[in-house]
């Protein structure tokens, strides 16, 4: 990866053509990343009702193998992956000992290899790259399993919207549409090898893609004349949050565990055996927990920030922890965590803003679903 001259920041390979294209450019976990192109509005409201494509190379990008290596990695997260077919994925979190959320993860598993070993790859979030590298090689037996991090080699595309498939259609000979939500498959793109995988982070159906820098140049500018809009971290914020999707660092961190974060459907404690964070995990389970995560919509006009107090009478009982203006419903959401006996649908609660309350009430997550995404789901 490049660096900037004045700025130390890291490059993605397709820096250039994001700023032949105008992006503006901010720092993101150690990156100089696109916020936005020709405005964030116009780029989220692209992805929700047509395609739209992201440069997330920034993420890390792990390719694992081992004739063990699916022991191996379920000691370090709550999910079951013994049950994964080729070409499906999981999404799940690295727990430290005490239960909390190193960085949620996606382990795509690929079958057997040549060697009859299982191999896959695993994304990880841009600003816990070194720090997950680390926690997997210090875990992982490295005499039994290969460990390659291709987070510098590989360009990843996110290329989300209900025309997204149509758009990949034509550029691929695989039938994209008997690919199922989570499900991917390696194939070529002008005779180049692509990984394609129908997962995103944007609450809406497409596919992340993954090739070498010079091939993934060429497809960014194929993409372009194809008429499909550069979207920048800005829009992928606010369409995570509208499909209240976490988001490392704000949402989950090392201080909570999945079962507060509203993500107990990767906790598979009746289906697996000892790992790491377990006991915390069965004392939540049995005990309950002491925080949960909800989803807030503001009454008013007000937006809820990141670290702003959520209020019930008089007593500050939790804090937000991501919020923005919905494009899409025209509201202002929010994530944040309360005591459990105030997380409940319909309990109104007060945002502290800048020293005044505001009211609020937690509503069903997410805030906005997708038809296409649906769609994708029940292939």
């Amino acid at each position: 990866m490049a660096k900037s001259e004045q700025s130390h920041l890291l490059r993605t390979p397709l820096y250039e053509l994001n700023v032949a294209q105008k992006a503006r450019l901010t720092e993101f976990s150690g990156w100089e990343m696109p916020v936005q192109y020709e405005g964030l509005k116009q780029e989220h409201q692209r992805v929700r009702n047509g395609v739209g494509m992201f440069d997330i190379s920034h993420m890390g990008k792990f390719y694992l193998a081992g004739k063990d290596l699916i022991s191996q990695l379920e000691y370090l997260i709550p999910s079951t992956l013994s049950n994964l077919q080729p070409g499906q994925a999981q999404y799940s979190v690295l727990l430290n000992q005490a239960g909390g959320i190193i960085d949620d993860i996606i382990f795509y598993y690929q079958g057997k290899n040549s060697q009859g070993a299982d191999h896959g790859i695993m994304i990880v979030n841009a600003g816990t790259v070194t720090k997950d590298k680390n926690w997997l090689i210090e875990h992982l037996d490295l005499d039994q399993v290969e460990f390659v991090d291709m987070s510098e080699s590989q360009v990843l595309i996110a290329l989300q919207g209900p025309e997204a498939v149509g758009i990949l259609q034509g550029l691929v000979k695989d039938d994209l549409s008997q690919v199922p939500a989570f499900g991917h498959l390696t194939t070529t793109i002008d005779s180049n090898s692509v990984f394609i995988a129908r997962t995103g982070y944007t609450g809406e159906d497409g596919f992340e893609i993954m090739l070498e820098a010079i091939p993934g140049q060429d497809l960014w500018r194929s993409l372009l004349a194809l008429g499909v809009t550069p979207c920048g971290l800005g829009a992928r914020d606010t369409l995570r949050l509208e499909a209240a999707m976490s988001l490392y660092g704000q949402d989950i961190d090392e201080t909570t565990t999945p079962l507060e974060a509203g993500l107990g459907w990767i906790v598979h404690l009746e289906k697996k055996g000892d790992f790491i964070g377990r006991q915390k995990l069965e004392k939540q389970k049995s005990e309950g927990v002491s925080q949960r995560l909800v989803g807030l919509v503001m009454t008013g006009k007000q937006i809820a920030r990141h670290d702003y107090p959520l209020v019930y009478q008089g007593q500050v009982v939790g804090k937000v922890t991501s919020g923005t203006i919905s494009p899409t419903v025209n509201q202002a959401i929010a994530l944040g965590y309360l005591p459990p006996q105030l997380a409940k649908i319909g309990q109104e609660i007060e945002v502290e803003i800048r020293g005044k309350l505001y009211p609020a009430k937690i509503v069903k997550k997410p805030f906005y679903r997708s038809e296409s995404r649906l769609k994708a789901a029940i292939i």
